[in-house]
């Protein structure tokens, strides 16, 4: 479990800033109607910018194929 959690840091980081700002965009924007699928509900804009934060924050994840190709071409 310890090396799943450090092996996907930076998606589990990404999913938490993600859903803090799905939670705070709702509660300060949101959905005046009610009729918004995404901002209707604080648990749908939470989940949406949890996925949403941890897709962006795997964009900068470096893949160990690439490290390895990496550390063989500096030496």
């Amino acid at each position: 479990m310890k090396k799943w959690v450090s092996n996907n840091k930076l998606y589990l980081t990404g999913a938490v800033i993600g859903a803090i700002a799905g939670f705070v965009y709702w509660q300060q924007v949101g959905c005046a109607s009610g009729t918004c699928m995404i901002t209707s509900k604080p648990l749908n804009s939470t989940v949406y910018g949890a996925l949403l934060g941890a897709l962006l924050f795997g964009l900068f994840k470096k893949d160990q194929q690439q490290i390895k190709n990496g550390e063989e071409s500096h030496k």
